[in-house]
């Protein structure tokens, strides 16, 4: 059995197929030298996604080790390791979960040509999904691009048999040792430094994913409203332990799925709000899988024909939260200190970066990917092509955050941005908004004079947004002219 962005016992497809299949089983998780080498070109360094994977590790091998098995952890290129290990064991079979990212794809396709060649075969399933992308087809079976006719038929199609429990406890006597070669190697053996991910109370593995999974449940009634504020404690938090496997979305959608339909006479169905989230989780990975282009183009071709600014200063001031529009620079350092970064706040950042600085949002998408605990490649894609217009289903060019009235609406007394930018602490809930436009003795008051203890905007909202209309015109233009 071949963990991977699976890391856990419980109700996980792969590992129940091999254990209902076979009379011994070995487990195996490589950290892949190829996916982790360019994380740290310069020598060790900390990244909270290592240490969250390590941690997860850690704890599947304790548990596996409970259970009368173990876990055989290796560090190179996975592609060659799991052939040599597979004929290490002369086992007959190697079982894994299926990943729909491009280079997962090219990388089992490497490992099933290998293992064929040992006379070996090479078992993959479903686990990470409740519906991969040919199961849910249009009238004239063609894959989906628009979300909500989607939504209707994966809402349609969906029974307790998609999300029930695959009964992996029942068999763990199958397990096997592999003497000898089973060892968790250490976070500097594998060339990173520590992280603070144990601050950021996120839980490990698959125990933590289920203490956060308890948490969540007390609030999912109010999760429709309480989820676009990010001062309040409102959403979930386990998109890491999603995208990493430690919790299983046949749970998460069973749950959401019952507590739903329990609800759907109550005005107020938080349930049913969250199950529409983990519903655009599977879109984004359809999308993904039919599109894969979608990772360097436009989902929609004609916006690839966009000029944008190629303004390194401004990014850079947007990286680090300069921008002078405080819920934006708030959002910036949340994700800079911590890895996370609120719904709401990752669409009012994205609007920044590409409708009021006029910048390519895949130099946004890098910088996410390169710091977002949960980064999945679906989902930051379509979260980025939707938020630039570019993307299926996305907000219409013309719809242009405004992120004053984003501030105001969603952080009305400012807690929020206090929170990560202490230079405005002393601002009212009516001021921190929009510092710039308060006197200059009030500034002066308050200890945060714009252009010395706090950034001038970068650009006027208003003129930004007369200047991306007319890109976005431009291009629309000519498309219809074509």
């Amino acid at each position: 059995m071949w963990f991977r962005r699976d890391l856990r016992i419980a109700d996980n497809a792969a590992f129940y197929q091999a254990l209902h299949a076979a009379r011994r089983v070995y487990c195996v998780f490589v950290f892949d030298t190829s996916i982790l080498d360019p994380l740290h070109p310069n020598g060790p360094a900390a990244d909270r996604r290592v240490e969250f994977i390590h941690r997860a590790v850690q704890q599947l091998a304790q548990r596996l080790s409970a259970a009368g098995g173990g876990l055989v952890v290796l560090h190179g290129v996975a592609a060659t390791e799991i052939p040599r290990l597979a004929e290490q064991l002369a086992v007959d079979a190697v079982f894994t979960n299926r990943d729909y990212e491009p280079d997962a794809i090219a990388r089992d396709a490497q490992v099933g040509d290998a293992l064929s060649r040992q006379g070996r075969q090479f078992h993959t399933f479903k686990d990470s999904v409740i519906f991969e992308h040919d199961e849910i087809r249009t009238a004239s079976d063609t894959p989906f691009s628009v979300f909500t006719p989607y939504k209707n038929a994966w809402l349609k199609k969906l029974t307790p048999f998609f999300h029930k429990a695959y009964p992996v406890e029942q068999y763990l006597r199958a397990l096997a040792r592999a003497p000898g070669i089973e060892t968790v190697l250490s976070l500097d053996a594998l060339g990173f430094l520590p992280s603070n991910i144990a601050d950021l109370r996120l839980g490990d593995g698959e125990a933590g994913g289920q203490q956060l999974l308890d948490e969540f449940l007390p609030r999912i009634d109010a999760y429709g409203t309480a989820r676009d504020f990010p001062a309040i404690k409102g959403p979930s938090y386990l998109s890491v332990h999603l995208r990493f496997g430690t919790v299983s979305i046949r749970q998460l959608v069973r749950v959401a799925w019952q507590r739903s339909e329990a609800r759907s006479a109550e005005p107020e169905n938080g349930a049913a709000v969250w199950l529409s989230e983990l519903i655009w989780r599977d879109f984004y990975q359809t999308i993904l899988r039919e599109h894969p282009r979608v990772t360097t183009e436009s989902f929609r071709a004609e916006y690839d024909a966009i000029v944008w600014e190629d303004d390194m200063t401004a990014f850079l001031a947007w990286c680090e939260g300069r921008t002078g529009y405080p819920l934006v620079d708030a959002a910036m350092a949340q994700i800079n200190r911590t890895g996370y970064m609120h719904n709401r706040l990752r669409m009012v950042t994205a609007s920044f970066l590409t409708k009021d600085l006029g910048i390519d949002w895949r130099w946004g998408e890098r910088y996410f990917a390169r710091h977002l605990n949960d980064y999945d490649l679906a989902a930051n894609n379509g979260g980025w092509q939707w938020a630039a217009s570019t993307g299926c289903d996305a907000q219409p060019y013309f719809r242009i955050f405004n992120p004053v009235t984003q501030s105001e609406r969603f952080d009305p007394e400012g807690k929020f941005i206090r929170r990560y930018l202490p230079q405005l602490e002393r601002l009212s809930g009516k001021e921190i908004h929009a510092p710039w436009l308060l006197s200059g003795e009030r500034q002066r008051e308050a200890g945060c004079v714009v252009g010395i203890d706090y950034p001038a905007p970068l650009v006027d909202h208003a003129e930004a947004r007369v200047k991306t209309l007319a890109r976005y015109g431009k291009v629309k233009r000519t498309a219809n002219a074509a």
